[in-house]
């Protein structure tokens, strides 16, 4: 069903990324990120998503394909007895073993798999989506209650604490995300049988104690409440979800009276397309550049039939408005697009994957499905990307639809994909996690993850590094850092790309660094301990023979650090000196080989020492090393805002920039403007008296294109009660970039002229890192402000 209310953007993504023109060679990591790029700028305080499907999409269309035979093979060899062996027999035996299911032969205490071939002809029938919902749950809780009795050699048996049921649905799914609330309403849902009663019950509890009294339960579930609407059903409890769309107006080929095993037939279509939405998408122009078509390296155009001018947003206390905000069409059409009809099956599904994601910490892994008619397609989620099986029409293939469910029914949590490293726990009535690990230096560290806190930072999508950072306590940790409060630790989670190297040994290195530089001493994050999991997200690729199935491979990362302040908190000279000391810690770094690569305000932090403000540049899970051997996996490294100019471009965005010290030191100079401009005092400006919210809602491209815009028309953002220090710098930080932008495009103009010319590669242009900071340090404005603040020497 359509869900009701959407956390997300409302701008259209990017499309598929283009290979690199012709046979140029990449310089840095092309950006191939689609809901991972919104939901990073959910962390950015105060914008307000409003949509996320067309980022979901973006995520959708780069789904890979697998045969469904190597899908079933993967999850029952996972469901195995041995799931580490390679065990190529288990798909053949498993099909055998279930036809006396499929063929009516089986009977329990509770049903006679008979009753299956009858939901089976009665979901046949022609007739409305809904009338579908029935009869599937009725054939699917019978099989499973059969299956339950059929024991395969080198199969584990179903797994109790589980106890899988399919559940009708179709009722509003609430959560909420960092402060903006997602409705979703899937049709169906696999969840464990207790979880699936609960809606239903008040007090059953001696049913739990008894095999037979819960047997009676589950047959009266199975007979009633499996087919009713139930309230309120918690998203951390979801197994899967399951999504029908009906396509054929006729009567559907009923079963045949009899199965055997066969070789699989490939349905029509074999594999689902992800369809286009209803509303039509805006021509590509500047906001999105399509695969097939070649991106300019230089400034994009003013003028595009994607795009709209619309009044800007108010900036500060400043009345002024002005005609010309450049703003995608997509954007334009915000209020067809809330009231839009259903996204298209996959995207639906991609919406409630990323729900099932936010619902538990560390998901290593979903499977959903998806059944249009009489054919039902598997759909395998990491934080790699996803991956799509092959249908299966489970009318006249019945058996592969069986051994489907007897896998799954074998599933403990963990094969679901839930950590079982995090224990869900409870202090004082409020949920959390617990976190228990031998360590070879400090023996048992303890983690208490404080996952209601109102501070923690959650993750909404599908794919990426899906950061969580949750606040923290450890016992064992207190004993060994004993100047640290107790409470003023934090915990990092998140999914760092196999290729690169890992934030703890940048880390290390940059603590090297900082034992004979000043400007790096005390300006780092302290990290006080690190666990890396050894779960890989390409070992499910090579098992179903995917392409190249360790690019953009994820393991999972957990770091704990003691805990910082934001810069957003901090105003005037204050605010200046300990983003001046993040700029200077930034330069020493990079020279010394160490390449953050992502400045963004979330990245700049600060603390008291010795009665001064500490400013410490934060975060190098995207940072490189000197040494590093070039490009790496499918993430480009950057925050959309902050990002420079040159790699808001349909080249930067394909890889065909080399990340330059100038690039991050203009994204230092794009969050001075973004914090000047949107925080007063250090509080954050209310919805309609603040601008630049429309930066971390657009793709890459189309955010190039509002940035060029501002560096013309600073009078329209410029607050009429910014301190006049402040005011002077930003003037002259927007100066300095608005020069260089005129310098870029004047020289791409001077080579159209020179035919033959062609335009010298960024990376071959020699790199004046001190030059280029100086054009700042020198300003009247910046020593003004060094004096003012007093900074740390």
């Amino acid at each position: 069903m359509s869900p009701a209310g959407e956390t997300g953007t409302s701008s259209t993504p990017p499309r598929a990324n283009a290979q690199a023109h012709g046979t140029s060679q990449l310089k840095s990591t092309p950006n191939s990120r689609g809901a991972a790029v919104i939901s990073e700028n959910i962390g950015l305080v105060g914008v307000n998503v409003k949509q996320v499907r067309p980022w979901i999409k973006r995520d959708v269309e780069q789904a890979k394909e697998c045969n469904v035979d190597a899908m079933l093979q993967a999850l029952l060899q996972r469901s195995s007895c041995a799931p580490d062996a390679i065990q190529p027999e288990l798909l053949p035996k498993c099909l055998e073993a279930i036809l006396p299911v499929c063929n009516g032969q089986v009977s329990t205490a509770l049903v006679k798999s008979s009753d299956i071939a009858a939901a089976l002809h009665e979901y046949v029938l022609p007739g409305v989506e809904a009338k579908y919902y029935g009869p599937f749950i009725k054939a699917t809780n019978i099989a499973l209650a059969c299956l339950e009795e059929i024991n395969v050699d080198g199969m584990r048996a179903a797994v109790p604490a589980v106890d899988m049921i399919c559940q009708q649905n179709d009722m509003p799914m609430h959560q909420t995300h960092q402060t903006v609330k997602s409705t979703r309403k899937p049709d169906l849902v696999i969840l464990p049988f207790n979880s699936a009663c609960a809606p239903f019950e008040t007090n059953n509890k001696d049913a739990e104690k008894d095999a037979k009294k819960r047997d009676g339960k589950r047959k009266a579930h199975m007979d009633k409440n499996a087919m009713a609407s139930p309230k309120n059903l918690p998203w951390k409890d979801i197994l899967a979800c399951i999504e029908f769309k009906r396509k054929k107006k006729s009567a559907t080929v009923p079963p045949p009276s009899s199965y055997k095993v066969k070789d699989y037939v490939p349905t029509t279509p074999e594999y689902l397309p992800v369809d286009h939405l209803k509303v039509e998408d805006p021509a590509p122009g500047p906001s999105q550049t399509p695969a097939t078509q070649s991106a300019s390296d230089t400034a994009p155009a003013v003028s595009s039939p994607s795009l709209t001018t619309v009044q800007p947003s108010k900036g500060g206390s400043s009345k002024r408005r002005a005609d010309g905000i450049l703003e995608s069409a997509a954007q334009k059409k915000k209020k067809t697009d809330e009231t839009e009809a259903d996204p298209d099956v996959t995207v639906q599904m991609g919406l409630y994957a990323a729900e099932m994601f936010a619902a538990n910490l560390g998901v290593n892994h979903l499977l959903n499905l998806i059944v249009v008619d009489d054919v039902i397609w598997v759909w395998y989620y990491d934080r790699q990307g996803i991956i799509q099986s092959s249908g299966i029409n489970f009318l006249q293939d019945l058996p592969r639809f069986m051994v489907l469910l007897y896998t799954l029914q074998r599933f403990r949590l963990e094969d679901w994909g839930r950590n079982k490293a995090f224990l869900p726990d409870q202090i004082e009535n409020t949920q959390c996690h617990k976190f228990e690990i031998e360590d070879e230096n400090l023996g048992k560290v303890d983690l208490q993850l404080h996952t209601s806190h109102p501070e923690r930072v959650t993750h909404y999508g599908l794919q990426g590094r899906a950061t969580n950072v949750v606040p923290v306590t450890s016992e064992t940790l207190a004993k060994k850092y004993t100047h640290i409060p107790k409470d003023k630790m934090v915990a990092k989670i998140f999914w760092g790309e196999a290729s690169r190297t890992s934030e703890p040994e940048i880390l290390k290195k940059v603590k090297e660094i900082a034992e004979v530089h000043a400007t790096v001493k005390d300006h780092i994050p302290e990290l006080l301990w690190h666990h890396t999991f050894t779960n890989p997200t390409s070992a499910i690729r090579e098992a179903l023979g995917v392409p190249e199935p360790t690019k953009g491979s994820r393991v999972l990362y957990i770091l704990v650090f003691r805990k910082l302040q934001p810069i957003t908190e901090l105003h005037g000279e204050e605010f200046f000196d300990v983003w001046r000391q993040c700029i200077m810690c930034h330069i020493t770094l990079w020279k010394e080989g160490v390449y953050h690569r992502d400045v963004s305000p979330g990245n700049m932090m600060w603390y008291w020492k010795d009665g001064k403000r500490i400013g410490v540049l934060n975060d190098y899970d995207l940072s490189s090393l000197a040494d590093d051997p070039g490009p790496r996996g499918n993430e480009r490294t950057g925050t959309v805002p902050f990002m420079a100019l040159e790699l808001l471009t349909g080249a930067g965005q394909q890889g065909e920039v080399k990340h330059l010290y100038r690039h991050d030191l203009e994204s230092f100079i794009w969050v001075f403007i973004w914090i000047c401009l949107r925080y007063r005092h250090g509080v954050l400006l209310p919805t309609g008296s603040r601008p630049l919210d429309e930066w971390a809602t657009l793709n890459a491209v189309a955010c190039g294109v509002q940035k060029y815009y501002f560096l013309g028309h600073l009078r329209v953002y410029f607050p009429s009660d910014i301190d006049d220090n402040m005011g002077s710098f930003l003037v002259d930080c927007v100066g300095v970039l608005r020069q260089n932008a005129e310098r870029r495009s004047s020289r791409s103009d001077e080579l159209l002229l020179k035919r033959g010319a062609t335009e010298q590669s960024n990376d071959e242009e020699a790199e004046d890192i001190d030059g280029f900071l100086q054009v700042f340090t020198t300003k009247k404005s910046w020593i003004k402000l060094t004096e003012l603040s007093n900074p740390s020497q």
